[in-house]
């Protein structure tokens, strides 16, 4: 797996991944640019997510759905602050209800995307930035540490085809 670490920073409210590709900064930047591999691991393995509407530019937005092991659906949306292709991406995380539309009671994310080269291929950084210590430990009690390294855990083998 090419995650090679994931820190929780209590103090600064910080959730940071990274992870090393052996593949071009160009082609590890389609996986969030295509809507099509963005599917094929955004969300934990049991959890598939299908994109519905993809704007990654400046105030664009991203809305998707995983579907549960049952069947079950749960809805998803980034608004997008900043893109820098193909080396960066910021973008607000947050949850949805079942027709879409943001959950007001639900914590939201400020998600940081950079992608770096790194001796032959593409360090990325993922960093989330939670409005509370509060947001932070709901956030870890649903499994976003683990579902964020199963996610990214996916990577590998898309970049490998």
């Amino acid at each position: 797996m090419s995650v090679t670490s994931l820190d929780k920073d209590v103090d600064n409210l910080t959730l940071t991944l990274i992870a090393d590709f052996a593949a071009p900064v160009e082609k590890v930047w389609q996986l969030w640019a295509d809507p099509r591999q963005l599917e094929r691991w955004w969300g934990p393995p049991t959890f598939p997510a299908t994109v519905e509407r993809h704007e990654l530019t400046p105030g664009g937005d991203v809305t998707y759905f995983m579907t549960g092991p049952e069947g079950e659906k749960h809805r998803g949306w980034w608004r997008v602050t900043s893109v820098d292709a193909p080396t960066s991406l910021e973008f607000t995380d947050g949850f949805a209800d079942q027709d879409g539309a943001p959950s007001a009671d639900m914590p939201t994310t400020t998600t940081r995307v950079r992608l770096t080269e790194r001796d032959g291929g593409t360090r990325m950084e993922i960093r989330s930035v939670f409005d509370s210590l509060e947001q932070m430990e709901q956030l870890t009690k649903m499994g976003m540490e683990e579902g964020l390294r199963e996610a990214v855990g996916q990577m590998d083998a898309l970049l490998v085809a």
